[in-house]
């Protein structure tokens, strides 16, 4: 199955909007960790416990400016009682997720919330003794995945270093201006690229990248590579337009409506369920996809806990054979591993919740 076999009787979210629970405390447990981007990556855990505390939905919060997890003082003793999913998810409108402080980028209210739908999603599945893939009425398959690299000044080392301990492993890069013809040579001849991310969409991070004709030729020049986020510019759209079948969108999709309006049909969308912040407008998009022909494959955002697992179980429901960008932790890892796991992963028990095993 997958998402071109999606148009059921009943609507994804319809599936789970019904399910029942009952929270009786809320827990929090921070994250952090070294990445291989070189920066410190802090998460939020959210623990949501029925009664007797043995059972527990887990989320993560992956908002990415440490001191939004800092300022989270909170444990959001108003969300407990008993709800069913739909009725939690619109109670959750009305909930301000950052008490203490604003947050210090505006798409961090969707990561938060998100790391809190899913963990009373998760409670709620397992109180119903049942899991995703059952609800889904989708068999767990096994998961493609590709590792995610950042090359400083194109240097390719980390690539070959992968490949050497995996050759079949493919690659998602952030390609940058200053990467000399070099590198793309050497790319080109890996055969292993496939995807290139141009963040033409991201503001204010440290890993913008400027629209920038000459790389975008540069870029479409790898045989075979999906484009994630390309600006259209003047300069750009008639590259963009002619490749159209490469055309992959991420930071700009937050639900169907803004789908809908990006400035080129696309091909691809890489689905990050953190930016969708609800879990239904998540599901919805997904069906979007499967009506709209759109082909999808799963996205990372350096999660540290059960955030990966869950991203990597949705690809295993939903897109198992595309290039999803869900690798095992241990690929963040600044250091190259000298045993990481191979593509693609077994695939998943997920015999209650959204639990992997």
């Amino acid at each position: 199955m997958g998402l071109a076999a999606l148009s059921l009787p009943m609507s994804l979210y319809d599936r789970v909007a019904d399910l029942p629970f009952y929270v009786t405390t809320i827990e929090r447990e921070r994250n952090a960790r070294e990445t291989s981007s070189g920066f410190e990556r802090v998460t939020t855990t959210f623990v949501f416990r029925g009664p007797g505390g043995n059972t527990a939905g887990r989320g993560e919060d992956v908002t990415y400016d440490a001191v939004d997890h800092d300022a989270l003082d909170t444990d959001f003793d108003e969300l407990t009682g008993r709800w069913t999913f739909a009725e939690f998810a619109a109670h959750l409108d009305d909930v301000d997720l950052f008490p203490s402080k604003p947050p210090e980028r505006a798409d961090s209210r969707h990561y938060r919330r998100w790391g809190i739908e899913s963990a009373a999603l998760d409670l709620a599945l397992k109180q119903s003794v049942t899991s995703l893939s059952e609800v889904f009425g989708v068999d767990p398959a096994p998961v493609t995945f590709v590792a995610s690299a950042r090359l400083p000044e194109g240097d390719t080392e980390r690539v070959h270093r992968l490949r050497e301990r995996r050759p079949e492993l493919g690659f998602k890069l952030d390609p940058e201006s200053d990467w000399p013809a070099e590198t793309f040579a050497d790319l080109r001849e890996t055969g292993a690229v496939r995807i290139l991310d141009l963040k033409g969409y991201y503001e204010g991070t440290d890993v913008d990248q400027a629209p920038d004709p000459d790389l975008y030729e540069r870029v479409f020049d790898v045989p075979g590579a999906i484009v994630e986020d390309p600006a259209l510019t003047p300069e750009t759209r008639p590259l963009v337009a002619a490749n159209a079948e490469r055309v992959s969108f991420d930071a700009p999709v937050t639900g169907v409506e803004s789908a809908e309006s990006l400035p080129v049909e696309p091909a691809w969308l890489n689905v990050k369920p953190s930016r969708f912040g609800s879990v239904e407008s998540l599901l919805d998009t997904l069906e979007w996809a499967a009506d709209n022909g759109v082909d999808c494959y799963g996205g990372g955002q350096f999660e540290l806990d059960v955030g990966r697992t869950h991203v990597q179980l949705l690809a295993s429901l939903l897109y198992p054979n595309a290039p999803n960008d869900v690798a095992p932790r241990v690929y963040n890892d600044p250091d190259v591993p000298a045993d990481p796991p191979a593509s693609p992963l077994d695939a998943p028990a997920n015999s209650r919740g959204l639990e992997w095993e």
